[in-house]
């Protein structure tokens, strides 16, 4: 008998102590929604201090250094800050980690170098969000 009221009392202490810490989690994981806002340049910051651009006409990437002089990419591709390369095909965002394995980008977004959010609409107009 006295094992089984150490067994319960335990069980109860437990469930207690786990929910303290549920409630105590839950109010840092809701952060608030992210606020984004349509760019007016339509520009993105990429690896190496690299300006991106999409034009919407043919879904080819332009680059540029100095967001003056703009270059059509080659290969259509760009990196976010995890290193992932992403380009536009099939009318979808797509990234690889290592450029040959392809996967739907989640809500077409993805993270810039600069920790700015970007993200294309269905109509691929670019959306930012900061932190």
């Amino acid at each position: 008998m006295k094992k089984l009221m150490l067994a319960v009392a335990l069980l109860v202490a437990g469930a207690s102590v786990e929910a303290k810490i549920e409630y105590a989690v839950k109010p840092n994981v809701t952060v608030g929604e992210v606020k984004w806002e349509k760019s007016a340049t339509g520009t993105w910051l990429g690896k190496d201090k690299t300006w991106y651009k999409l034009n919407t006409a043919d879904a080819s990437i332009w680059w540029s250094k100095d967001g003056k002089k703009w270059e059509a990419v080659k290969d259509g591709m760009w990196q976010d800050k995890d290193g992932k390369w992403l380009k536009i095909g099939d009318k979808k965002l797509w990234w690889s980690k290592d450029g040959k394995e392809w996967a739907e980008v989640p809500e077409w977004k993805w993270e810039g170098y600069d920790s700015v959010w970007n993200k294309f609409d269905k109509d691929w107009s670019l959306w930012t969000a900061k932190k």
